[in-house]
């Protein structure tokens, strides 16, 4: 193995880390998991994803030493630094102490990047005592120990920078769908259309006219829009309720509750986990009888209608069915089929702004699982603008929503 080490700097060396380090013997200073405890003076150090698996009092278990130690899962394979007095847990952890030629920052670091066999060692320890680690001269570690710190602090500073990033396109994100359903995205394109587009309020007359005819005489009348609490829109726009802008609102069923099971070749059934923020997952749906399929008639889904989640924690996740394969839904999804007053892209993309959020959360039922209504949609106020202006203010969305998807690629890389 020596004959394969690479060749290291002037005044380096390779040695068997099992020859620069002692064991500090865990005999009888082992702490038994059910006497851990939620705080204590002493930390209790195991294999745990922490490390630190609970506290005790317990001054006779307690180790500390004149220098700091090295930590070694042997089932974890990782390592930690520890400058503590602390207890050693009941499942087993190494404590090293490295002999004064090596410094305890260093050869932690180095520590960690030593191999270790995925497979066929039960006892990752054994392989660490052979392996060979390199040495400098003591004033070099000391030195090694300073660079790699600040380096990890330029680092450490630049993560956050990252993150902040990642914050401020989240806002930015929210910020791009409050202006443009308040019409700032598209205020220069109405500007430059003036006089051409039909209004929307015209367009609503002829709906609210066909939705007469079609339900012929048995129309419920729904009570007009209370604007004076709402922001004035721009010239063209109308408050409406969702209800004058669809054609279907429904959900759907729960197949045990009709004596159904889920099967492997079947229909696809969309559940709350299948609708995200803005789009519609497919890839991991399940799947209900054809029977059950053909007896949920008003659930049947077609292309475009828009999927919102009713119940639990993902109350208004929301996107649009773009599959033209049969599927249903479950009673924790609502499907909103909009008439030709409405944009599909342009309802997801409100359902999503802020406002509409927090209307839709103001309005959900406070009970052991939230929820919001059926009746909750129907009459959830929104704003519509002329046709035209929805293509274009999902246009506008898209385009800034596409430049922050790339700058999030990147921040990711």
């Amino acid at each position: 193995m020596e004959d394969r080490l690479n060749e290291l700097p002037k005044g380096w060396v390779w040695t068997r880390l099992g020859d620069i380090i002692s064991n500090i013997s865990l005999t009888g200073k082992k702490l038994k998991q059910s006497a851990y405890q939620l705080t204590g003076k002493y930390p209790v150090i195991d294999q745990g994803q922490t490390f630190i698996g609970g506290y005790t009092d317990q001054e006779e278990f307690k180790i500390s030493s004149d220098t700091p130690l090295i930590i070694f899962g042997d089932h974890t394979k990782v390592f930690k630094y520890i400058d503590f007095q602390f207890v050693a847990g009941a499942d087993g952890v190494k404590v090293i102490k490295p002999e004064e030629i090596f410094y305890p920052k260093l050869f932690y670091y180095f520590a960690q990047v030593i191999p270790l066999p995925e497979k066929g060692y039960a006892r990752h320890f054994q392989w660490l005592e052979k392996s060979f680690i390199p040495l400098p001269p003591l004033p070099e570690q000391h030195r090694i120990v300073a660079k790699i710190e600040e380096l990890f602090t330029r680092l450490d500073a630049g993560v956050e920078a990252l993150k902040k990033i990642k914050v401020q396109l989240k806002r930015y994100r929210q910020a791009v769908l409050k202006y443009a359903f308040e019409g700032k995205l598209t205020q220069e394109w109405r500007e430059a259309n003036k006089g051409k587009i039909e209004p929307a309020s015209v367009l609503l007359e002829r709906i609210k006219e066909q939705r007469k005819k079609d339900a012929k005489g048995k129309l419920k009348e729904l009570p007009p829009v209370d604007t004076s609490q709402l922001p004035e829109l721009p010239q063209g726009w109308v408050w409406t309720r969702m209800e004058v802008c669809s054609t279907l609102i429904t959900k759907g069923e729960s197949p045990n509750w009709q004596g159904f099971n889920y099967v492997e070749d079947g229909i696809p059934f969309i559940r709350s986990q299948n609708v995200l923020w803005g789009n519609v997952n497919l890839s991991n749906v399940a799947k209900i009888p054809q029977e059950f399929h053909k007896k949920l008639k008003r659930s049947q889904l077609r292309v475009n209608d828009v999927l919102i989640n009713l119940v639990g924690a993902s109350i208004g996740r929301c996107g649009i069915y773009w599959s033209e394969n049969e599927a249903n839904i479950n009673q924790a999804v609502a499907l909103i089929r909009v008439n030709h007053s409405l944009e599909s892209s342009y309802l997801v993309n409100l359902l999503l702004s802020p406002k509409i959020q927090k209307d839709i959360h103001g309005s959900k039922v406070e009970t052991a699982r939230p929820n919001i209504s059926l009746e909750d949609l129907r009459y959830l106020t929104i704003p519509l603008p002329p046709l035209a202006e929805q293509h274009k203010i999902v246009e506008e969305i898209e385009t800034r929503f596409s430049i922050a998807d790339n700058v999030e690629k990147v921040v990711d890389q």
